[in-house]
């Protein structure tokens, strides 16, 4: 089977002094688990990688492994594939409302969460940031910022029972550029 170009997202890495991970070292154990033509993104745990489905459904676990061996924590590790970026980015409902890109994140979740846990979310609670749910993406909308939102991935975490990471929309973009690339 043919190698497809795959973006991992490690969650927590590199963040507030803590879960210190060279970008060097994590794109190593890319390598050493059997992934091809890695590259890595900004400090914050983005790999672009070629690998078959077989060994891209397992990097999730060896990779947040070998983390908590050499480093002592596991980070969820969420894959996603060049095609499935392509398509998150054309189903953003923010961006199609027009919305400013730089107030836009992403959330992916490692699952699609069932509907008994979307309907305990409260999208009006955290006006005027707002949030959308489709399939394993949180689509989210900071008008002020991240930094000051009370729309935080502890409260996703919480409601949604899916461990989640979130990029900014230009992380996303470039993500897929390199995937594109590679």
């Amino acid at each position: 089977m043919a190698a497809g170009v795959h973006v991992a997202l490690l969650r927590g890495v590199n963040v507030g002094g803590r879960h210190s991970l060279p970008m060097k070292t994590l794109a190593a154990m890319f390598e050493d688990a059997g992934c091809a033509d890695v590259r890595t993104y900004i400090q914050s745990g983005n790999v672009v990688f070629r690998a078959g489905a077989p060994l891209a459904r397992r990097i999730p676990g060896a990779i947040a492994a070998a983390v908590g061996a050499r480093f002592g924590f596991e980070p969820a590790v969420i894959i996603r594939t060049a095609a499935e970026m392509r398509e998150i980015a054309t189903r953003n409902p923010f961006l199609k409302a027009g919305v400013d890109p730089a107030a836009l994140h992403v959330g992916f979740l490692s699952a699609a969460p069932p509907k008994s846990k979307l309907s305990a979310l409260e999208p009006e609670r955290f006006a005027p940031d707002a949030f959308a749910v489709r399939g394993r993406e949180l689509y989210l909308h900071y008008p002020h910022g991240a930094g000051r939102s009370k729309m935080t991935n502890a409260y996703f975490d919480a409601r949604l029972g899916s461990p989640c990471t979130v990029r900014n929309w230009r992380t996303v973009t470039t993500l897929i550029e390199l995937a594109e690339a590679a």
